[in-house]
């Protein structure tokens, strides 16, 4: 029996990180590279990434955003057109030097992030207001030099993602955009994987390097972590200048444009195990879920499987002209509790189960992972599977909320502060506005203004840190 055959063997309340890394491997989600820092996407991982690029894909296109490709090689001296975009990339940054054994001059660095290459050919393509709005979205990898310790899907020196590039003839319409894609992001998060998120904006601390202003999607994880789920910037001029990204307009004038650029990565993957998964193992939202249904028949002999099977296949159809994916475990060799426990750690939604037994009954028991909760359900009620599918779905989002509201405490004493920041959790607390404060703040307690809520605008507290006016409510934490 190799290593993935045995169940979880810590819990998640005792050992969060160890839970999560055996969740993902026994899972069969992702393994290990041969590479450190980098690993193997497996066909559930990659299924659920195909499914959440799905949703995006349509909703992008519904805002007018096209697919592009986007080489990983990008030059050195492209890189160091905006010195201080660059320098907030420069420790990992992974560099090309040689072809073969010759030297290719001009270094190539491995895609960090790829705002300096589009944006080159962005000046090409652009030169009138004809030319506008370009939405351009690229289903990448990046590689960045992960300095700290790894950890699948949640720090990798190399990762999926997608990142939007978007090009505008004024500030309005382009912060207009920023809006609209986190809204995708947001709703696709909350719909799609069943996890809660606050929105909001980066301090400028905390925003994207050369960013006017960040806004991003926050999530609490179960361990008290904060995890941020996705980004939406607004570059303002700040790379149409040096990147001469101009457009005549109607006068033919010729103006600076004003862009945007927004992301999220296969992080997701990883809040969801983190937010669902249960000491029995992976737990999926039905929406994303590779197998939705899995069927288990159970019988000894070659009799009791021509009586079962046929019944099985039928459900199966019943299922998949309602556009479910459905399995059927045929495995020989393994008893029917082997499969349950397998199926139990694989996060499958409904397990049905079907013998003998069962067909004179005309009826077929069905398991919810969500609860491990048992039903019977007559054959002819085989439809109703999809609204248990919807319940599910919409009982996950629940549970996630309420651990959200759980970890989530409002501070105003610093001393309370220290205290509660060990515990974990979101912290919302009076802040003046000042980077002294916030600097020292995440000295002392090491966490970060993870996000500064949208209408979080506060003036009847002091600061926690230095007790002057406040001006908002961000909420603070440690974070992934």
């Amino acid at each position: 029996m190799s290593k993935e055959d045995v169940g979880i063997t810590v819990s998640k309340n005792d050992d969060f990180s160890e839970w999560y890394t055996q969740v993902v491997l026994k899972a069969k989600l992702a393994d290990y590279a041969p590479v450190k820092g980098l690993i193997v996407l497996r066909p559930d991982g990659y299924s659920i990434w195909e499914s959440l690029r799905s949703t995006f894909d349509k909703k992008f296109a519904k805002n007018g955003i096209r697919n592009g490709f986007l080489p990983v090689l990008i030059p050195e001296s492209l890189l160091g057109k905006e010195q201080k975009h660059f320098a907030g990339f420069n420790p990992e940054v992974f560099w090309v030097t040689h072809s073969g054994t010759n030297e290719v001059g001009d270094r190539l660095a491995l895609r960090p992030t790829s705002e300096t290459l589009a944006y080159t050919l962005y000046s090409k393509w652009i030169q009138s207001w004809r030319d506008l709005p370009l939405k351009i979205n690229f289903w990448n990898t990046a590689l960045r030099a992960e300095i700290k310790a790894t950890k699948p899907f949640l720090r990798t020196s190399e990762f999926l993602w997608q990142e939007g590039h978007t090009v505008h003839t004024t500030q309005e319409e382009a912060e207009k955009e920023v809006m609209k894609i986190l809204d995708i992001y947001k709703n696709t998060v909350e719909e799609e994987l069943a996890i809660p998120v606050t929105t909001g904006k980066k301090s400028e601390k905390e925003k994207f390097v050369g960013a006017v202003y960040t806004t991003t999607m926050e999530s609490i994880m179960p361990d008290g972590k904060a995890l941020q789920m996705g980004t939406s910037h607004f570059l303002g001029q700040n790379f149409s200048k040096p990147f001469e990204v101009k457009f005549a307009d109607k006068d033919n004038v010729e103006h600076f444009a004003w862009q945007t650029s927004w992301g999220v990565s296969w992080r997701l993957i990883g809040a969801m195990i983190m937010t669902h998964g249960d000491d029995q193992g992976l737990v999926l939202p039905p929406k994303v879920a590779p197998i939705q249904v899995v069927i288990v028949p159970i019988y000894r002999n070659d009799e009791g499987k021509t009586k079962v099977m046929p019944k099985v296949e039928e459900i199966k159809e019943k299922l998949e002209l309602k556009n479910l994916r459905v399995h059927v475990d045929q495995r020989e060799g393994l008893s029917p509790g082997y499969k349950f426990n397998d199926w139990e750690m694989k996060g499958v939604p409904i397990r049905i189960e079907l013998g003998p037994k069962d067909i004179e009954k005309n009826s077929m028991v069905v398991a919810k992972r969500i609860n491990r909760e048992k039903d019977n359900l007559g054959f002819e009620d085989v439809e109703k599977i999809i609204s248990i599918l919807d319940e599910i779905q919409a009982q996950m989002f629940q549970n996630a909320k309420e651990q959200s509201v759980k970890n989530t405490l409002k501070v105003s004493d610093y001393s309370e502060f220290k205290l509660k920041i060990e515990e974990g959790g979101f912290l919302i607390a009076p802040w003046c506005g000042k980077l002294k404060c916030e600097e020292k703040i995440k000295e002392e307690t090491g966490a970060d203004i993870r996000v500064i809520p949208f209408g979080s605008e506060n003036t009847e507290k002091k600061c926690l840190c230095c007790e002057e006016q406040s001006t908002v409510f961000p909420i603070f934490a440690r974070g992934y």
